[in-house]
C-alpha cells in the first residue's frame, strides 16, 4: 500500500525515512520544511496525510523490504538523504547496505554495532563511573528466582523480555542475553550528539507494563515528560555524564535515547541505548518547540530547509503519551475511525491544537491479540495531572472497542512477531 505524491518539491528538501514506525519522526521533518518519503510496517492513516509518498512493506520482508523502498524513492539524483527508526538500530548491517545508495543522516553500522553491545557498552560505561546492570551472554550458573531478566539481543519496545525462572532458554527467542534486574522506575534521557558532545534535549519517565496499556509486563507502554525537579537528584546529575560518555566514546551522532532505570537510592542505571529518534522525543518536542528532526539532521551534516519545529507550550506543562493496545484480535473500521476522530477532535482542542491521536491504524485490517492499536497523547500541570488525563483517554478509546472484546482469554496471548515497535 502506498501513499502518492501530491507535490514535487526540490530534490535538496527531500527526506527518506525508514523503520517499523516511521511517523513520530516524519510529522516532525514534515514540520521543519522536509518532504518526507516514508517506508514502514503499517503506513497509517495519519502518517499519509502529511508525507509525499509512504510504503507500507509486508511484516515477512521486514527490515529487509526497507531497501528496495528506498530505493524506489525520488530522487535518484542527487540521492535524497535517509534516517532510520525503531527498530532498524538491531540490523546493521542493513544500516551500511542502505548507507551505500544513498548518504545515510544517523549513526552508521560501526557505531551501532559498538554501542548495542552490551558487555562493551557496559565496560565503557562503568570506566567512566556509571552504572550498568551485570549482562551475560550465558545463563551458567544464575538463580532461576526472577532476579535476573532473560531478553533477545535484538531488542525493541520490551518485546521479548521474561523473568528467568526456568533453565531452559524460551523457544525460538534466539541469540539472547541475561541482565541482573534492577528494581526500580523506568526512565529515559533524550540527546541530540555532534562533534562529541551531547545535548540533552529532557527527561521522561517511561510507562512499562502499564496494565491500563495491557501491552504486557515489559512492554513500553508511553512516556510522561519531567522538569528537572521532578526527576531525582542523582539522575539529573547523572544524565549530563551518560551522554557526555556515550558522545565521547562511541561517536554517537544525532538523536539518541538512553533507557534507564532509577533504582530506590536514587540512582539510574544504563539499561539500553537507542542511537536514533526514540518513542519519547516527540514529547519533547511539544513540550520545548525544539525540532528534534531539524536538530538531529544539523548535527549529521545535513543542511535543509529553515526549521520551525512544534508551537512550545508553556514550560509548566507536562505531555504524556499511551501505546493502547488490545486484549484480542481487533477489525478496524470505519465506525471506530469515526469514533476515534471525534474523540480527538476535542482533545485536540483541549490540548491547543496538538494532534491527540496518532499512528491511527486503516479500516478494513484485523489487529493481532496484544497488537498495538493507537498511541494517545494528555497534557497537565505537573507530571500526575497529565498521566491521569492520559488514563482517562486511554479507557475512552478503549471504550470504543469493547463491543469487538469477546474472548478474555486472549489477553495472555503472546505478541505477534511483526508488533509495532514504537520506542
Amino acid at each position: 500500500m502506498s501513499h502518492q505524491d501530491t507535490a514535487s518539491p526540490h530534490p535538496a528538501d527531500r527526506l527518506i525515512v525508514v523503520g517499523a514506525s516511521t511517523r513520530a519522526l516524519a510529522r516532525s521533518a514534515t514540520a521543519a520544511g522536509w518532504a518526507v518519503y516514508a517506508a514502514d510496517l503499517f503506513n497509517d492513516a495519519d502518517l499519509q496525510t502529511f508525507v509525499a509518498h509512504s510504503v507500507r512493506v509486508a511484516a515477512g520482508e521486514y527490515p529487509h523490504a526497507l531497501v528496495a523502498a528506498a530505493q524506489s524513492f525520488p530522487p535518484a539524483f542527487p540521492p535524497a538523504p535517509w534516517c532510520y527508526t525503531g527498530a532498524v538500530e538491531n540490523h546493521p548491517a542493513l544500516i551500511d547496505q542502505l548507507a551505500a545508495i544513498r548518504p545515510l543522516a544517523g549513526n552508521a553500522g560501526a557505531a551501532v554495532r559498538a554501542v548495542r553491545d552490551p558487555l562493551r557498552l557496559g565496560a565503557t560505561a562503568r570506566s567512566a563511573g556509571l552504572l550498568v546492570p551485570e549482562t551475560r551472554a550465558t545463563p551458567a550458573g544464575l538463580p532461576h528466582d526472577g532476579s535476573w531478566l532473560v531478553k533477545p539481543r535484538a531488542s525493541a519496545s520490551g518485546h521479548g523480555v521474561h523473568p528467568w525462572l526456568s533453565a531452559a532458554p524460551p523457544p525460538h527467542q534466539k541469540p539472547l542475553l541475561w541482565q541482573h534486574r534492577v528494581t526500580g522506575i523506568p526512565h529515559a534521557a533524550s540527546f541530540i550528539m555532534a562533534r562529541g558532545r551531547a545535548r540533552l534535549l529532557g527527561l521522561s519517565r517511561q510507562l512499562i507494563g502499564e496494565p491500563w496499556c495491557t501491552g504486557g509486563a515489559f512492554a513500553y507502554g508511553g512516556s510522561v515528560t519531567l522538569s528537572s525537579a521532578e526527576a531525582s537528584p542523582g539522575l539529573a546529575a547523572a544524565a549530563g555524564e551518560i551522554g557526555g560518555m556515550l558522545a565521547a566514546e562511541f561517536h554517537l551522532v544525532g538523536a539518541v535515547g538512553v533507557d534507564l532505570v532509577v533504582d530506590p537510592d536514587g540512582r539510574p542505571w544504563i539499561i539500553e541505548v537507542n542511537p536514533r529518534m526514540t518513542a519519547s522525543m516527540e514529547l519533547h518536542e511539544r513540550a520545548t518547540g525544539i525540532s528534534v528532526a531539524a536538530a538531529h539532521l544539523d548535527a549529521c551534516g545535513v543542511a535543509g530547509p529553515t526549521a520551525t519545529g512544534s508551537r512550545p507550550t508553556a514550560t509548566d506543562t507536562r505531555w504524556a503519551k499511551a501505546v493502547v493496545h488490545t486484549p484480542v484480535a481487533l477489525t478496524i473500521t470505519t465506525g471506530l475511525t469515526a469514533d476515534w476522530a471525534a474523540l480527538a477532535a476535542e482533545w485536540t482542542r483541549v490540548d491547543g491544537g496538538q494532534p491527540a491521536l496518532a499512528d491511527i491504524p486503516t479500516p478494513g485490517q484485523t489487529l493481532a491479540a496484544r497488537a498495538p492499536v493507537l498511541t494517545v497523547f494528555a497534557r497537565g500541570d505537573a507530571v500526575d495531572a497529565a498521566l491521569a488525563a492520559l488514563r482517562h483517554r486511554a479507557r475512552a478509546l478503549a471504550a470504543t472497542w469493547q463491543h469487538s472484546v469477546s474472548q478474555p482469554s486472549a489477553v495472555a496471548a503472546p505478541l505477534p512477531p511483526h508488533a509495532r515497535c514504537t520506542a
